[in-house]
Formats: structure tokens, C-alpha cells, sequence
């Protein structure tokens, strides 16, 4: 086993659980060839799983309770990490996609940060009240090049189109490089219409986010208020991916998609910015 300091059991539960594994394996004299035995793993997984760039499921925390006769343990450490929010999410998010093959991400207000012009996001930090948004700014334009590797498919609600963020301006410029995001072969968005016949349908409360790769499967990414969560039992990852799939029966093709996109920028019109110059300064004509 590679001989990598375990994760600060401080960091949070996923991290504890993390250094909790090892700590049990080197207690009973095994090495991670043989716990990956127990678990219908890889020496790799196990590795992997103790290093924090896994994480332990249900299902094999349940045979290393059973085989080692804890009394639940770890399946108790994973079920509580599962419902909780993690401090470290974005760190543990960003190395998932950077590994990933697919990514899928639903949006119901907001331009997703991956597609977010620097003038856009720039904006929108500020108005969260971040004092200094640069270094956030640098680091999602950092993550921008997994576009260059993942296929990635995009849903957005038509309100995270005309919401205002910055300017006429700075939305006009958003909206075109969504545009041109959209024609590379490994990108697909689509767009959820803002109308009756849409109506109230699965992802109002918030966003979501499926990352896929070769090495680690699925996992799921839900956002809330204050922070979000990182999911990775294979189980609720299964429900969030069927959450998707009702979600995006409610979207435009792509094609009418563009159309949308493209009425959503004019709209941000010469006359906006026009208009917009005017409040800033009255007295002129």
C-alpha cells in the first residue's frame, strides 16, 4: 500500500472514515490486497478509499462490519457522512470531475460556473458579498478546462437565462459564450421553459450535479443553502439520476434551445445599456 498520510481526521466525516480504515487495516496486520478481498475490491480501490479520494459505500462498509465484527461502525460512519453537509465538498467535487468521462449538471437560476464568463462571475461573487473575489474567479476559470476532456451535458431553467448578473452588458457576453459552448461536439445544452406548460416540476429547490468516470463510477452533487453535498452511495445516486432524467423530459430540444438562448441575449439589448448609462448618470443626455 502506497505509504500517503491518511486525510486530517478533523477535515469531516468522509475524511475520518478515511483514516479510520486504515488505522483498522494496520490494526489487524492486513494489507489492502486483502481487504480489497473482503470488500470485492481492488488493492487500488482500498488505496484510494484511504487516501479520501474514494469513498467507502454501504454496502462494503456493511462486509467489513460483518467480517470484523465492529457492531455497525463503519456502516453508521458512512450513513451519517451521507446525510451531512461536507466542509470539503468543492475540493472533493473538483477532483471527481477532473477524472471524470461524463458530466451531467442541471441549473435552475444560475449560469453553471463551468460555462460562467470571468466578467459574469466576477458578478456574481460581489453580489454574494465576497469581499475579494479574485482568487474564486481564477479558481473557476482554472476548472473551465474539463470542458476540453468531459462530455458534458447541461440543463438550465430559461430564469437562469434572464436573470440580471452585472450588467447588459456582461449578460450579452454570457449568454454568446453559452452559445458557442454549445456547438462543440462534447457539450449538449438544453433549456427548461419558463411557462405554464412546464409548470413545477423536480429541481425547483436547487441544483444538481452528476460527475461519472472510469474509476470511480458515479457520484452526485446537490446544492443548498449555506453549502451542499457530495453523494457516493451507488443507491442514492440511483435516485438522483433518475432525477435528472424527469428533469430533462421537461427541456427544449437543442436546437429550440439555442432559439431561446439567443432571444434571452438580444433582450439585453442596446436600449438596456442605453438605459442602464442614463441611471448612472442623469444628467446626461
Amino acid at each position: 500500500m502506497a505509504t500517503n498520510a491518511s486525510p486530517d481526521p478533523k477535515d469531516g466525516m468522509w475524511a475520518f472514515i478515511a483514516y479510520y480504515l486504515r488505522f483498522s487495516r494496520n490494526q489487524r496486520g492486513l494489507s489492502g490486497e486483502a481487504v480489497g478481498r473482503l470488500i470485492n475490491a481492488s488493492k487500488a480501490t482500498v488505496s484510494r478509499i484511504e487516501n479520501g479520494i474514494d469513498r467507502l459505500d454501504g454496502p462494503r462498509a456493511a462486509l467489513l462490519d460483518k467480517t470484523w465484527e465492529t457492531g455497525g461502525v463503519f456502516a453508521l460512519l458512512v450513513w451519517y457522512a451521507s446525510i451531512g453537509h461536507d466542509s470539503q465538498w468543492l475540493a472533493q467535487l473538483s477532483t471527481f470531475e477532473q477524472r471524470a468521462r461524463i458530466i451531467r449538471i442541471f441549473e435552475p437560476l444560475l449560469i453553471s460556473g463551468l460555462f460562467q464568463t470571468e466578467d459574469y462571475a466576477r458578478a456574481l461573487l460581489t453580489g454574494g458579498g465576497m469581499a475579494d473575489p479574485e482568487p474564486f474567479v481564477a479558481e473557476r476559470m482554472d476548472r473551465k478546462g474539463i470542458l476540453d476532456r468531459a462530455f458534458v451535458m447541461l440543463l438550465l431553467s430559461e430564469a437562469a437565462l434572464r436573470w440580471p448578473v452585472g450588467s447588459p452588458q456582461i449578460m450579452r457576453a454570457q449568454l454568446a459564450h453559452l452559445l458557442e459552448m454549445a456547438e462543440r461536439p462534447n457539450v449538449v445544452v438544453h433549456v427548461i421553459p419558463q411557462s405554464f406548460e412546464t409548470g413545477a416540476y423536480p429541481g425547483l429547490d436547487g441544483g444538481l450535479k452528476l460527475v461519472t468516470g472510469d474509476d470511480f463510477g458515479e457520484v452526485a452533487y446537490t446544492e443548498s443553502l449555506g453549502g451542499g453535498r457530495l453523494v457516493s452511495s451507488p443507491t442514492e445516486v440511483a435516485e438522483y439520476a433518475i432525477l435528472f432524467a424527469r428533469i430533462s423530459a421537461k427541456a427544449l430540444p437543442e436546437g429550440r434551445s439555442r432559439e431561446l438562448i439567443t432571444k434571452a441575449m438580444e433582450a439585453f439589448s442596446d436600449n438596456d445599456v442605453a438605459q442602464e448609462q442614463l441611471q448612472r448618470n442623469p444628467g446626461r443626455k
